[in-house]
């Protein structure tokens, strides 16, 4: 996770902890949305990943934009939660793309294509 936490920090310019909290929030959001199967293996892939998750789940998301995230439901409801934890519109694709490429090598594309394949808007982000 130190990793790909490093390499979320170095494209977006996000704090290190806001950086494990945002792909915590990703990988919660794909566990709960995505094809189990492949979700699983993800995270399996990725160690640390139970870890980021279950500690993205300490504090609310904050500010309208974390209210509005829990209002709605799909990307957007994702993009309101990335946003109350402190990452802006621009470092979300960014966030996105390196987060994706990280799991892409770690568990390969049979894995990651339908993941990505499965949520509609997600495509946009990675």
């Amino acid at each position: 996770m130190e990793e790909l936490i490093a390499r979320v920090t170095q494209t977006t310019g996000l704090e290190q902890a806001t950086a494990r909290k945002a792909i915590g929030i990703i990988l919660g959001y794909l566990r709960n949305e995505g094809p189990q199967n492949e979700v699983n293996q993800l995270i399996a892939a990725l160690p640390g990943a139970e870890e980021a998750i279950e500690q993205s789940k300490t504090g609310a998301s904050g500010g309208l934009m974390g209210m509005v995230g829990s209002m709605g439901g799909g990307v957007m409801a994702l993009g309101g939660q990335l946003m109350g934890a402190g990452v802006s519109m621009g470092q979300m694709q960014p966030l996105g793309k390196e987060l994706f490429a990280y799991g892409r090598e770690k568990a390969g594309e049979d894995v990651m294509g339908p993941i990505v394949g499965s949520i509609p808007g997600l495509s946009q982000f990675v």
